[in-house]
Protein backbone atom coordinates (compact mmCIF):
# COMPACT_ATOMS: atom_id res chain seq x y z
CA UNK A 1 0.00 0.00 0.00
CA UNK A 2 1.72 3.38 -1.14
CA UNK A 3 2.31 5.46 2.22
CA UNK A 4 1.10 8.20 2.75
CA UNK A 5 2.73 12.31 2.50
CA UNK A 6 3.09 12.59 6.54
CA UNK A 7 3.90 16.44 8.00
CA UNK A 8 5.72 16.51 10.75
CA UNK A 9 4.25 19.65 11.40
CA UNK A 10 1.20 18.61 12.43
CA UNK A 11 1.65 17.60 15.73
CA UNK A 12 0.90 19.96 18.79
CA UNK A 13 -1.51 21.86 20.16
CA UNK A 14 -2.61 22.76 16.22
CA UNK A 15 -2.99 18.90 14.96
CA UNK A 16 -6.26 18.71 14.83
CA UNK A 17 -6.76 21.50 12.91
CA UNK A 18 -3.96 20.87 10.44
CA UNK A 19 -4.79 17.02 10.30
CA UNK A 20 -8.09 16.89 8.36
CA UNK A 21 -7.59 16.18 4.73
CA UNK A 22 -5.20 13.02 5.56
CA UNK A 23 -7.51 12.00 8.14
CA UNK A 24 -10.38 11.66 5.58
CA UNK A 25 -7.83 9.80 3.31
CA UNK A 26 -7.60 7.27 6.01
CA UNK A 27 -10.69 7.24 7.39
CA UNK A 28 -14.10 7.99 6.87
CA UNK A 29 -14.61 8.84 10.44
CA UNK A 30 -12.84 8.10 13.88
CA UNK A 31 -14.47 4.66 14.65
CA UNK A 32 -13.51 3.39 10.71
CA UNK A 33 -9.63 2.62 9.07
CA UNK A 34 -8.50 0.60 5.78
CA UNK A 35 -10.28 -2.55 4.48
CA UNK A 36 -7.42 -5.37 5.28
CA UNK A 37 -7.44 -8.79 4.28
CA UNK A 38 -9.20 -11.21 6.32
CA UNK A 39 -6.52 -13.05 8.06
CA UNK A 40 -7.23 -16.75 9.66
CA UNK A 41 -7.45 -16.80 13.30
CA UNK A 42 -3.97 -18.08 15.40
CA UNK A 43 -4.45 -21.84 15.99
CA UNK A 44 -3.87 -22.89 19.85
CA UNK A 45 -3.41 -26.60 18.90
CA UNK A 46 -0.27 -27.53 20.77
CA UNK A 47 2.13 -30.72 21.05
CA UNK A 48 4.33 -30.62 23.79
CA UNK A 49 5.48 -33.11 26.45
CA UNK A 50 3.19 -33.34 29.41
CA UNK A 51 5.82 -32.83 31.82
CA UNK A 52 4.66 -29.62 34.35
CA UNK A 53 8.61 -28.65 34.65
CA UNK A 54 8.65 -27.65 30.22
CA UNK A 55 4.94 -26.18 30.56
CA UNK A 56 4.17 -22.51 31.40
CA UNK A 57 2.20 -22.19 34.67
CA UNK A 58 -0.94 -20.24 35.82
CA UNK A 59 -2.73 -20.50 38.98
CA UNK A 60 -4.56 -18.66 41.82
CA UNK A 61 -8.38 -18.69 41.68
CA UNK A 62 -9.32 -15.79 39.66
CA UNK A 63 -6.27 -16.49 36.82
CA UNK A 64 -7.48 -19.86 36.61
CA UNK A 65 -11.11 -19.60 37.05
CA UNK A 66 -10.70 -16.77 33.84
CA UNK A 67 -8.66 -19.31 31.74
CA UNK A 68 -12.04 -22.14 32.55
CA UNK A 69 -14.06 -19.82 31.44
CA UNK A 70 -12.69 -18.47 28.15
CA UNK A 71 -8.98 -20.46 28.01
CA UNK A 72 -8.89 -23.18 25.26
CA UNK A 73 -9.01 -26.83 26.85
CA UNK A 74 -6.16 -27.70 24.06
CA UNK A 75 -3.23 -26.00 25.76
CA UNK A 76 -3.67 -27.31 28.49
CA UNK A 77 -1.13 -30.03 29.46
CA UNK A 78 -1.86 -31.26 33.05
CA UNK A 79 -4.43 -29.71 35.85
CA UNK A 80 -2.59 -29.78 39.35
CA UNK A 81 -5.02 -29.58 42.44
CA UNK A 82 -4.70 -29.63 46.07
CA UNK A 83 -5.60 -32.57 47.99
CA UNK A 84 -9.07 -31.93 50.12
CA UNK A 85 -9.68 -28.56 48.14
CA UNK A 86 -13.38 -28.19 48.04
CA UNK A 87 -16.28 -25.40 46.79
CA UNK A 88 -16.48 -23.70 43.33
CA UNK A 89 -12.64 -23.23 42.40
CA UNK A 90 -12.23 -26.80 43.18
CA UNK A 91 -15.89 -28.31 41.69
CA UNK A 92 -15.19 -25.79 38.15
CA UNK A 93 -11.76 -27.04 38.12
CA UNK A 94 -12.92 -29.93 37.85
CA UNK A 95 -16.12 -30.24 35.61
CA UNK A 96 -13.76 -28.31 33.10
CA UNK A 97 -11.17 -31.48 33.42
CA UNK A 98 -13.93 -34.05 33.08
CA UNK A 99 -15.78 -32.01 30.30
CA UNK A 100 -12.59 -31.60 28.04
CA UNK A 101 -10.84 -34.83 29.20
CA UNK A 102 -7.71 -33.22 30.85
CA UNK A 103 -5.27 -35.00 33.29
CA UNK A 104 -5.69 -33.80 36.45
CA UNK A 105 -3.52 -35.08 39.46
CA UNK A 106 -4.29 -33.91 42.63
CA UNK A 107 -1.15 -33.26 45.13
CA UNK A 108 -0.19 -32.18 48.31
CA UNK A 109 0.11 -28.53 49.18
CA UNK A 110 3.74 -28.48 49.23
CA UNK A 111 3.88 -29.62 45.35
CA UNK A 112 2.04 -26.72 44.68
CA UNK A 113 4.51 -24.06 46.74
CA UNK A 114 7.15 -26.27 44.88
CA UNK A 115 5.57 -25.57 40.95
CA UNK A 116 4.59 -21.82 41.82
CA UNK A 117 8.00 -21.03 44.20
CA UNK A 118 5.51 -20.36 46.95
CA UNK A 119 3.60 -18.22 44.89
CA UNK A 120 -0.26 -17.59 46.24
CA UNK A 121 -1.38 -21.09 44.36
CA UNK A 122 -5.07 -21.19 46.63
CA UNK A 123 -4.64 -25.18 45.73
CA UNK A 124 -4.76 -25.13 41.94
CA UNK A 125 -2.47 -24.72 38.90
CA UNK A 126 -2.78 -25.43 35.05
CA UNK A 127 0.47 -26.22 33.54
CA UNK A 128 0.16 -25.24 29.53
CA UNK A 129 2.07 -25.98 26.52
CA UNK A 130 4.37 -21.67 25.61
CA UNK A 131 2.35 -19.21 24.75
CA UNK A 132 1.56 -18.87 21.38
CA UNK A 133 1.96 -15.62 20.57
CA UNK A 134 -0.59 -13.95 17.84
CA UNK A 135 0.56 -11.97 14.53
CA UNK A 136 0.79 -8.04 13.98
CA UNK A 137 -2.04 -8.87 10.94
CA UNK A 138 -4.36 -11.03 13.54
CA UNK A 139 -4.58 -7.53 16.17
CA UNK A 140 -5.42 -5.60 12.43
CA UNK A 141 -8.03 -8.35 11.59
CA UNK A 142 -9.42 -8.21 15.50
CA UNK A 143 -9.71 -4.28 15.20
CA UNK A 144 -11.22 -4.75 11.67
CA UNK A 145 -13.94 -7.69 12.45
CA UNK A 146 -15.36 -5.28 15.54
CA UNK A 147 -15.37 -2.15 13.28
CA UNK A 148 -12.87 -0.16 14.89
CA UNK A 149 -10.20 1.99 14.50
CA UNK A 150 -7.30 0.29 15.50
CA UNK A 151 -5.98 0.27 19.03
CA UNK A 152 -2.46 -0.89 19.36
CA UNK A 153 -0.36 -1.21 22.25
CA UNK A 154 3.94 -1.18 21.62
CA UNK A 155 6.39 -1.79 24.35
CA UNK A 156 9.58 -1.27 23.73
CA UNK A 157 11.88 -3.64 25.67
CA UNK A 158 10.04 -3.85 28.96
CA UNK A 159 11.79 -6.19 31.34
CA UNK A 160 9.12 -6.31 34.34
CA UNK A 161 6.51 -9.34 34.01
CA UNK A 162 4.74 -7.80 36.92
CA UNK A 163 4.57 -4.42 34.87
CA UNK A 164 3.93 -6.39 31.78
CA UNK A 165 1.02 -8.53 33.20
CA UNK A 166 -0.40 -5.04 34.69
CA UNK A 167 -0.75 -3.65 31.40
CA UNK A 168 -2.51 -6.19 30.01
CA UNK A 169 -5.13 -6.07 32.49
CA UNK A 170 -5.86 -2.66 31.96
CA UNK A 171 -5.42 -2.99 27.95
CA UNK A 172 -8.36 -5.09 27.99
CA UNK A 173 -10.43 -2.78 30.12
CA UNK A 174 -10.29 -0.48 27.96
CA UNK A 175 -10.26 -2.42 24.65
CA UNK A 176 -6.75 -2.78 23.25
CA UNK A 177 -7.00 -4.55 20.08
CA UNK A 178 -3.53 -6.43 20.72
CA UNK A 179 -0.25 -5.45 21.92
CA UNK A 180 3.50 -5.91 20.31
CA UNK A 181 6.66 -6.79 22.26
CA UNK A 182 9.94 -7.41 20.65
CA UNK A 183 11.20 -10.88 20.76
CA UNK A 184 14.78 -10.27 22.36
CA UNK A 185 15.74 -7.86 25.27
CA UNK A 186 12.29 -8.12 26.74
CA UNK A 187 9.77 -9.78 28.91
CA UNK A 188 7.86 -12.48 26.92
CA UNK A 189 4.53 -13.90 28.49
CA UNK A 190 5.15 -16.27 31.35
CA UNK A 191 3.68 -17.39 34.19
CA UNK A 192 3.77 -14.34 36.23
CA UNK A 193 2.40 -12.30 33.57
CA UNK A 194 -0.09 -14.71 33.16
CA UNK A 195 -0.96 -14.23 37.40
CA UNK A 196 -0.43 -10.80 37.08
CA UNK A 197 -2.80 -9.57 34.20
CA UNK A 198 -5.72 -12.37 35.98
CA UNK A 199 -7.39 -13.27 32.95
CA UNK A 200 -6.88 -10.62 30.55
CA UNK A 201 -4.18 -12.79 28.74
CA UNK A 202 -7.47 -14.32 27.35
CA UNK A 203 -8.45 -11.61 25.61
CA UNK A 204 -5.88 -9.85 24.44
CA UNK A 205 -3.45 -10.84 21.75
CA UNK A 206 -0.25 -10.40 21.81
CA UNK A 207 2.42 -10.38 19.03
CA UNK A 208 6.13 -10.95 19.38
CA UNK A 209 8.63 -8.79 16.30
CA UNK A 210 11.70 -9.55 15.47
CA UNK A 211 12.16 -5.76 14.51
CA UNK A 212 10.23 -3.04 16.32
CA UNK A 213 11.20 -0.44 14.26
CA UNK A 214 10.03 -2.33 10.78
CA UNK A 215 6.96 -2.87 12.46
CA UNK A 216 5.76 0.48 13.33
CA UNK A 217 6.79 1.58 9.71
CA UNK A 218 4.39 -1.09 8.51
CA UNK A 219 1.85 -0.01 10.57
CA UNK A 220 1.95 3.28 9.46
CA UNK A 221 1.72 2.20 5.99
CA UNK A 222 -1.53 0.99 7.35
CA UNK A 223 -2.47 4.44 8.08
CA UNK A 224 -1.76 4.25 12.07
CA UNK A 225 -0.46 6.61 13.33
CA UNK A 226 2.22 6.11 15.90
CA UNK A 227 2.98 8.05 18.94
CA UNK A 228 5.96 7.69 21.76
CA UNK A 229 6.16 8.61 25.27
CA UNK A 230 8.56 10.82 26.82
CA UNK A 231 9.82 13.92 29.45
CA UNK A 232 9.34 15.84 26.56
CA UNK A 233 6.52 16.18 24.44
CA UNK A 234 2.93 16.84 23.49
CA UNK A 235 0.78 17.14 26.89
CA UNK A 236 -1.26 13.80 27.14
CA UNK A 237 -4.24 16.00 28.02
CA UNK A 238 -4.33 17.71 24.45
CA UNK A 239 -3.46 14.69 22.77
CA UNK A 240 -5.99 14.02 19.84
CA UNK A 241 -5.54 10.13 20.05
CA UNK A 242 -8.73 9.58 18.18
CA UNK A 243 -8.34 7.39 15.20
CA UNK A 244 -6.04 4.70 14.24
CA UNK A 245 -3.57 4.87 16.78
CA UNK A 246 -0.70 2.87 18.23
CA UNK A 247 1.69 3.99 21.67
CA UNK A 248 4.67 2.70 22.20
CA UNK A 249 6.11 2.48 25.73
CA UNK A 250 9.63 2.49 26.75
CA UNK A 251 11.91 0.50 29.08
CA UNK A 252 11.62 0.85 32.45
CA UNK A 253 14.66 2.80 33.04
CA UNK A 254 15.99 3.88 29.78
CA UNK A 255 12.52 4.92 28.11
CA UNK A 256 11.66 4.43 24.00
CA UNK A 257 15.26 3.10 22.43
CA UNK A 258 16.79 5.53 20.17
CA UNK A 259 16.06 4.17 17.25
CA UNK A 260 12.26 4.07 17.78
CA UNK A 261 11.99 7.53 18.81
CA UNK A 262 13.41 8.43 15.19
CA UNK A 263 10.26 6.37 13.53
CA UNK A 264 7.47 7.84 15.46
CA UNK A 265 5.16 10.32 14.38
CA UNK A 266 4.98 12.41 17.58
CA UNK A 267 5.66 12.70 21.32
CA UNK A 268 3.79 12.90 24.23
CA UNK A 269 4.58 13.31 27.84
CA UNK A 270 2.51 13.29 31.44
CA UNK A 271 3.19 16.37 33.17
CA UNK A 272 4.10 16.22 36.88
CA UNK A 273 4.51 18.82 39.41
CA UNK A 274 5.66 16.82 42.38
CA UNK A 275 8.94 15.62 43.85
CA UNK A 276 9.37 12.85 41.92
CA UNK A 277 9.36 12.85 37.86
CA UNK A 278 8.83 9.59 37.11
CA UNK A 279 6.00 6.79 37.26
CA UNK A 280 6.04 3.09 36.81
CA UNK A 281 5.65 1.90 33.47
CA UNK A 282 2.28 0.30 33.87
CA UNK A 283 0.48 3.23 35.91
CA UNK A 284 2.03 5.49 33.20
CA UNK A 285 0.61 3.27 30.47
CA UNK A 286 -2.86 2.56 32.42
CA UNK A 287 -2.86 7.21 32.63
CA UNK A 288 -2.47 7.51 28.55
CA UNK A 289 -4.77 4.11 27.86
CA UNK A 290 -7.52 5.66 29.47
CA UNK A 291 -7.04 8.91 27.87
CA UNK A 292 -7.67 7.14 24.66
CA UNK A 293 -10.43 5.64 26.20
CA UNK A 294 -12.31 9.30 27.41
CA UNK A 295 -11.69 10.11 23.83
CA UNK A 296 -13.22 6.87 21.79
CA UNK A 297 -15.30 6.59 23.67
CA UNK A 298 -17.65 9.75 25.17
CA UNK A 299 -19.14 9.59 28.39
CA UNK A 300 -22.94 9.75 26.21
CA UNK A 301 -21.94 6.74 24.30
CA UNK A 302 -21.13 4.67 27.73
CA UNK A 303 -24.24 5.63 29.30
CA UNK A 304 -26.32 4.47 26.51
CA UNK A 305 -24.92 1.20 26.28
Amino acid sequence: MKKQPRNKAQFGRDRRDNRGQQQKQRSNNSSQHRKRPAVEPVSQAVNVNDEADQAEFIYGKHAVLEYVKSGDPRSVNKIFMQKGLHGELASKVVDFSQKHKLVLQEVPKSRLDELTADGNHQGVLLTLAPYQYAEVSDILAKAKAADEAPLILILDNLNDPHNLGSILRTADAIGVHGVIIPKRRAVGVTAVVAKTATGALEHVLVARVTNLTATINELKEQGIWVFGTAMAGEDYRTWNSRGPVALVIGNEGKGISPLVAKTVDGMVTIPMIGHVQSLNASVATSILLYHMFDQRHPVNEISEK
